[in-house]
């Protein structure tokens, strides 16, 4: 079964345990009753969606169910040293579970194993799991694969799109000879890729994707580029290796899409600069406006409109340091056109006298870019952007550490469901506001009023056997745990008599 279908299948009682499960007041020995449970629904609840403390993770790591394991591999909230411990697992399904990335949401985000995992399962699994473990590998890591002492895991650099020049040049002289000859296959790869005679020798002709691959990035011949010019002019309108005849004729192509990634070129002549400067398609000029060889002054001389409804989510750096010099991004940042400015706020280096000066930025994308991705991110700032934004990963927002939570019980009645469930991060929100909120027409705003502690006691119980919010109640911290025992007990002598059938 599916976790989808393992939740659809649980009955009442069931999902009411799995709030149970979830609730952070929950003792150990609660926890533990409920990991013996028979039901998986209860069961996958416990091990992938919450925090554990570590008896509870000792009697998972030893639970004899490898679906029950398999959750827990995958735990986003779980710390990554608890995963680590199923590295040995012996079966397939838990290993290929903590192998790659785990469920995330707005708020959790996955973190790498730790290093001596990531060697371990780079030694001993199969390979089919190693394609989705580069998330989970840390910058440091990384960086030091390509001269690791195990012969396997500089192996395994060769595959992935990060390996440097250097890391490649290292690995040629290898003196393990596995690790030399897949070097090699790498290096004559892309020694192919920048050969004209090559590409036009591995070039298929059927669209596919080995063909859109070689036509943005090979080097082509200009019998290759003729060829390509009539059908696939898009794909060839970025490729460096185009000659300055055929780039200007691209800038003229009739097709907007095709001019508009010619656009993107660094390489443009003053010709084209001029002319897509003044091309009938608005995308095209709003490409061209932040080309960098524009001056200030010639980019406000181009006709170009930012659209404020994009999506400005989290952008994960994957190795902090590979991002420029923080004062890199000052030319970006004093920009008079919104774009730059955007892109100088999603770097989570940007000094603190930009990240100031950003936060007051007239552009909506500015201030919330610098909201999701600035660790410095003032309160203030977060709010705001929390408040104006409505598209994408906005709730991604509130797991910031400096988002404010203290006085948002004000919001309990706006109009906008999203801020009325912002309101029930406030601690002190009144327990009357909280009840209400349980009653509310939005079901995300009922589900979280359901758990905020300061819901009143007897609505609590009341909504214990409520079908849709008895989840949700179970799971709140201000549940007693007498009305906790209570719950599972009845479940153990439900079970026992042969009332309750495992799932």
């Amino acid at each position: 079964m599916t976790p989808e279908e393992i939740s659809a299948s649980a009955g009442p009682n069931e999902r009411r345990l799995a709030g149970v499960a979830l609730n952070p007041a929950a003792p150990v020995d609660v926890l533990l009753r409920l990991l013996a449970s028979e039901s998986a629904a209860v069961r996958m609840v416990l091990c992938r969606d919450r925090a554990l403390p570590d008896p509870v993770v000792d009697a998972v790591v030893a639970h004899p169910d490898r679906w029950t394991r398999g959750f827990f591999a995958e735990n986003p909230y779980a710390d990554p040293e608890q995963r680590a411990r199923l590295v040995d697992d012996p079966e397939y399904h838990v290993r290929g579970r903590l192998a790659r990335e785990p469920r995330a949401d707005d708020v959790c985000m996955p973190r790498p194993l730790p290093d001596r995992t990531v060697v371990r399962i780079i030694e001993t699994y199969e390979d089919d799991h190693l394609w989705e473990l580069n998330r989970l590998i840390s910058p440091g890591l990384r960086r030091a694969m390509p001269t690791h002492p195990s012969p396997k895991v500089r192996r395994a650099t060769v595959s992935w799109r990060s390996l440097t020049p250097r890391g490649l040049a290292a690995l040629l002289a290898d003196p393990d000879p596995d690790v030399q000859k897949a070097a090699a296959s790498h290096s004559r790869w892309y020694a192919r890729l920048r050969d004209p005679d090559a590409v036009r020798e591995d070039l298929p002709a059927r669209p596919c994707h080995a063909r859109r691959h070689l036509l943005m990035y090979g080097a082509l011949a200009p019998d290759v580029v003729a060829e390509a010019l009539p059908r696939d002019a898009l794909l060839i309108a970025g490729n460096a290796s185009v000659p300055p005849e055929t780039v200007a004729l691209l800038a003229a192509h009739p097709d907007p899409k095709v001019r508009t990634r010619v656009a993107d070129r660094p390489d443009l002549g003053p010709a084209e600069l001029r002319a897509l400067a003044v091309d009938p398609d608005p995308g095209v000029r709003l490409a061209l406006s932040v080309h960098p060889a524009l001056s200030e002054a010639e980019r406000a001389a181009i006709d170009y409109a930012v659209d404020q409804d994009e999506w400005y989510g989290h952008i994960p750096v994957p190795d902090p340091e590979s991002l420029p010099g923080p004062e890199e991004a000052r030319p970006l940042a004093l920009s008079a056109h919104p774009l730059l400015r955007r892109r100088a706020a999603c770097r989570p280096n940007l000094p603190a006298d930009l990240v100031a000066l950003l936060a007051d930025d007239p552009d909506l994308g500015v201030r919330v870019l610098l909201g999701q991705n600035h660790p410095d991110a003032p309160a203030a700032l977060l709010l705001r952007c929390f408040l104006e934004y409505t598209g994408g990963k906005r709730w991604h927002l509130t797991g910031h550490g400096n988002f404010p939570r203290a006085g948002l019980a004000r919001f309990a009645g706006d109009e906008d469901p999203a801020v009325r469930r912002l309101a029930l991060l406030d601690p002190g929100m009144p327990g009357d506001a909280a009840d209400r909120l349980t009653r509310d027409p939005d079901p995300q705003v009922r589900a979280d009023a359901a758990r905020h502690p300061r819901l009143p006691q007897d609505r609590i119980a009341a909504l214990l056997d409520d079908p849709e919010l008895g989840r949700r109640a179970a799971a709140n911290p201000a549940l007693p745990v007498a009305t906790m025992y209570r719950l599972v007990a009845e479940a153990e002598c439900g079970r026992a008599a042969g009332r309750v059938a495992p799932v």
